[in-house]
């Protein structure tokens, strides 16, 4: 069955960047449509442990950004019923370091952020279990950080899209961007019909790339693959998102080969989430143990306790990459009425809000409360950046909206942290 629509904005993508889209775009007073090929948070989102952080980015766009979206994380947190809704804990973040000299890097990063407006408190080794009771002994110190906060990343973005009151179409694949004889945007082509409006959003995440050659432009978006480790429910025993220092240098990295470094936190539900892992191998979904028991091993080094505790699953995602690690979010000059917010790479949850709100601003003719300069979607069409020559393995794109492995694949380690700790080392 084909149906031909008529609306202000389509937003393609139903994660949680283009949830937060569709909000502010029909609170701005639009008639918003959002497509997706899967359902709502059924990509990356899906994938995603729901940090919504200022701890881990250096004073610059980004962290403008990130408080920006914190700042309307929490008013959307206080509105009745939906802060609840999708578990919104405004807990804290704690960055903590192994040696003196990782402490004192960690302190003058910390300086930085301080005066770019983000709250950072140094906490002495002796004041650390005072934070977290069950942290491993022996740390030189940390960095607590108040602002950092979490939601449930799915019932996240679906509460959005509710409250948006947008049309929601999903199982559709976008197969061609509408254009006048001019070259302006007037739609989408899906598999199921087209979809008229004078203004397509481009938040189709780590997929932003196809979406934006569909246009007839280029945006360098690659996957960058990520595992996260799950264990049974406990007892709230992890009271922050904690995470070694070298972390902040694993998101900033430019490299394709394999890097982990210890997250652990809790969930108001009562799992702990353990990350974190990042490589660029294409859409490649296959199951990594040796990536798991790195994880695993790297978390029980922060947390003893943990090797006590039973896994029970791990997922993969696929977080959107740009070259210069800032996301594509604004009008794009090279094809009038296509919009993006896309290419978050692991902060897209954190910065959503933000970003749909901007987009949401350039939508309604007003001026960004942030620059859009720094993410200008044709930043690289003069630079020396050239993803073309990254192989990036095919995958069936059949594949890309399952967020986990059988749990099976656990099992067959037997699924205790204190065997994963110890096959790592």
């Amino acid at each position: 069955m084909t149906e031909r629509l008529t609306c202000d904005v389509v937003v393609v993508g139903a994660g949680m960047v283009g949830a937060a889209c569709a909000l502010y775009a029909a609170r701005a007073g639009l008639d918003v449509v959002v497509v997706d090929r899967g359902p709502v948070a059924g990509g990356t989102t899906g994938a995603g442990e729901g940090n919504l952080l200022v701890s881990d980015k250096k004073p610059g766009p980004e962290l403008e950004l990130a408080l920006l979206s914190g700042r309307l994380w929490a008013e959307l947190a206080a509105e009745p019923g939906l802060g609840a809704a999708f578990e919104y804990e405004a807990k804290g973040g704690l960055v903590v370091a192994s040696t003196p000299d990782g402490l004192t890097a960690l302190e003058g990063f910390a300086a930085g952020q301080r005066a770019a407006g983000v709250e950072a408190i140094t906490v002495e080794a002796h004041r650390l279990p005072a934070l977290e009771p069950h942290l491993a002994p022996g740390l030189a110190g940390g960095v607590y950080y108040p602002q950092d906060a979490q939601v449930m990343p799915t019932l996240a973005a679906a509460h959005l899209v509710r409250a948006s009151g947008a049309r929601l179409r999903t199982g559709r694949t976008v197969t061609e961007v509408l254009r006048t004889a001019d070259g302006t945007v007037r739609g989408v082509r899906t598999d199921r019909g087209e979809i008229h409006a004078p203004a397509v959003v481009n938040a189709a995440g780590t997929w932003g790339g196809e979406l934006a050659a569909l246009a007839g432009v280029g945006l360098p978006v690659l996957p960058r693959r990520g595992f996260v480790l799950v264990t049974e429910p406990l007892p709230r025993l992890v009271r922050h998102k904690v995470y070694a220092a070298d972390y902040v240098a694993d998101v900033a990295s430019d490299s394709a080969a394999l890097q982990t470094s210890p997250v652990v936190e809790g969930t108001a539900a009562g799992p702990v989430l353990i990350g974190a892992s990042r490589e660029r191998v294409g859409f490649d979904r296959s199951f990594s143990l040796p990536v798991v028991r790195a994880l695993a091993a790297g978390a029980t080094r922060l947390f003893p306790f943990l090797e006590r505790v039973r896994a029970m699953r791990t997922y993969v995602g696929f977080r959107p990459y740009m070259p210069d690690h800032l996301p594509a979010i604004g009008p794009d000059p090279r094809v009038p009425g296509l919009f993006h917010a896309c290419g978050h790479e692991g902060a897209g949850i954190g910065l959503a809000t933000g970003t749909g709100y901007l987009i949401a601003q350039v939508l309604g003719g007003k001026a960004p409360e942030l620059g859009l300069g720094p993410f200008r979607p044709d930043r690289f069409d003069k630079s020396d950046v050239d993803a073309s020559h990254i192989d990036e393995p095919d995958v069936d794109e059949s594949d890309v909206d399952e967020s986990d492995v059988d749990e099976s694949d656990v099992d067959e380690f037997g699924g205790e942290f204190e065997d994963f700790g110890r096959e790592s080392e």
